[in-house]
């Protein structure tokens, strides 16, 4: 076969595979109005070859450990054991000291760290009190690493005035870089997705590499060994200001990263499959009290410029619902005294996903929208009406997957990550007391349980009482753009289902609507962030 061959053949026999499918589902009977489908995800194939070719050649720039690895593969053990290449089962062993269960990750872990340096260091007497930045040009030691079957996440930090030749900035506050590694990417219809500039500097690095600005990031995505990587920094794009970040600022701060990237370790195992999207199962059942109305009603005009919301019938996963106790209630709390026909404590439900704030949501019209839905716990009983009593104060949030926190302890929200063969997909909460989060020990890499009582409904903004008594929740998937916000909606109306074990109703008109091109630019008719915004937290 000549050369590129086989993979020119994979990639045609892919397409049409994907062409044969999306005609069954046309020719297909039509689905009824409130049905609920799961997402469609691609599994990217992973040269570990690659990968090993790369570690080879960083060791060896560093004659005195270089003999230390092995390279030569095992033949002796099975292909999918970590024995079978020996050279990366030394490399985490020394990564794990610092970057806990690398070798749980599924993808070559790409990180700022430079274990030959560091073993060339210790080779020669270097005491072990020297910083980690020292062999992570200048960045902070790791604020959080995740490592799974899907791939991996990890959060860093860099100074202000560190690193030899950066340039001075205005932003007086550490930056944040996050980089994921995946080899699950969500298949979205997504208009925007895949766009950018190259990076002319790191074009011999990284030939497709793009650069681009998307959701209130700046992002650096490319591929490597196969997998899809993202690197991004939270940013404005606007003038430099001492505690906003602007992505001009940030710019040089990623660039630095990227080119101190390493393999840093990563252990290869069974390659991952392809999720097909289907139809959910649901409560057969009827409930005579839940409704709901569509996916994409939300109050009229509501939306960025009165525009409407976004029909998304996908439950991005099969969660437990996250308040503890039903009934709850999905309603604005932005807009509720707009709405003339639902309260905000009954039924049905109402989406609030793409009402108008200054966040960047590609699904919504216009690019702008809430982020996530708004979820409200049923009011307390008066005393004597013959109800359980509650504490209004007490109304538990739980964790509506196993997985692990993504939190420091200044952040007004929590964030739990699912890392696993078939799913990659982060949910957010937000409103709860970060002081409590504090005390009960929600703070990066804990892991919690499904079901597990996480807090409690609250009212934090900046500081308490700063909004309704409610729980902001949303959901980000990986794609090779990074991660971006997907409706929750649909998610929430199928936990509830399963939670109260009866089918809801859907009432009100059906939407239909088509989505809209992402503005990078904020309009003027949009809401400027408050300066005390922290990781795009308030406004929700």
């Amino acid at each position: 076969m000549a050369a590129g061959g086989e993979t020119v053949g994979r990639t045609s026999f892919r397409f049409v595979s994907l062409l044969l499918a999306s005609l069954s589902l046309l020719a297909a009977t039509p689905l009824s109005a409130d049905e609920i489908r799961s997402p469609s995800l691609t599994a990217l194939r992973v040269d570990w070859r690659a990968a090993l070719d790369q570690l080879r050649t960083e060791i060896n720039s560093r004659p005195q450990i270089a003999g230390d690895f092995i390279f030569v593969p095992r033949r002796s053990v099975p292909r999918y054991d970590p024995r079978a290449m020996p050279a990366l089962v030394q490399l985490n062993a020394v990564s794990s000291q610092f970057f806990t269960g690398i070798a749980r990750s599924a993808v070559p872990v790409l990180l700022p760290f430079d274990a030959g340096a560091y073993l060339e260091a210790q080779r020669n007497g270097a005491p072990s009190s020297l910083s980690l930045s020292r062999y992570q040009a200048d960045f902070n030691p790791v604020d959080m690493f995740d490592a799974g079957a899907a791939g991996y996440s990890a959060s860093f930090s860099f100074e202000p005035g560190a690193g030899d030749g950066m340039p001075s900035r205005t932003f007086a506050k550490p930056v944040e870089v996050q980089i994921t590694g995946s080899a699950l990417v969500y298949d979205i219809a997504d208009p925007t997705g895949g766009k950018g500039e190259p990076v002319k500097p790191l074009a011999a690095i990284y030939p497709d590499l793009r650069k681009f600005i998307r959701e209130g990031y700046v992002r650096y995505a490319f591929s490597r060994f196969g997998v899809a990587y993202v690197v991004s920094i939270q940013c404005l794009d606007s003038v430099a200001k001492p505690r906003r970040l602007a992505c001009k600022e940030a710019y040089p701060v990623a660039e630095r990263f990227l080119k101190a990237l390493h393999v840093a370790g990563g252990q290869r195992l069974r390659p991952l499959m392809d999720v097909a999207s289907d139809i959910i199962d649901r409560p057969a059942e009827r409930s005579a009290d839940f409704s709901y109305r569509p996916s994409g009603d939300i109050i009229p005009n509501t939306g960025y410029r009165k525009q409407g919301g976004h029909p998304d019938v996908m439950a991005y996963a099969q969660i437990r619902f996250p308040l503890e106790k039903t009934p709850a209630f999905v309603h604005s709390q932005s807009y509720a005294k707009r709405d003339k026909n639902d309260g905000p404590t009954a039924y049905p439900w109402r989406d609030n996903f793409c009402e108008s704030r200054s966040f960047e949501v590609w699904q919504c019209g216009g690019g702008y929208g809430h982020q996530g839905e708004d979820i409200r716990a049923a009011d307390c009983p008066s005393p004597g009406d013959g109800r359980e009593p509650c504490d209004p104060k007490q109304r538990g949030v739980v964790a509506v997957r196993d997985a692990i926190v993504i939190r420091t302890s200044k952040d007004q929200a929590a964030t739990l990550e699912v890392n696993s063969r078939t799913e990659h997909i982060r949910f957010r909460y937000m409103h709860m007391n970060p002081q409590a989060m504090n005390a009960d020990g929600l703070l990066n890499g804990r892991i919690v349980a499904e079901g597990e009582r996480i807090g409690v409904v609250s009212n934090y903004l900046d500081h308490p009482a700063g909004t309704s008594m409610h729980l902001h929740f949303d959901v980000q998937v990986f794609t090779r753009d990074g991660w971006i916000w997907v409706s929750p909606y649909a998610t929430l109306v199928s936990a509830y289902e399963r939670l109260i074990r009866a089918r809801g109703r859907e009432i009100g008109p059906e939407i239909a609507g088509a989505t809209q091109p992402v503005a990078h630019a904020l309009p003027e008719d949009v809401v400027k962030p408050d300066q005390r915004e922290g990781s795009s937290s308030d406004e929700n």
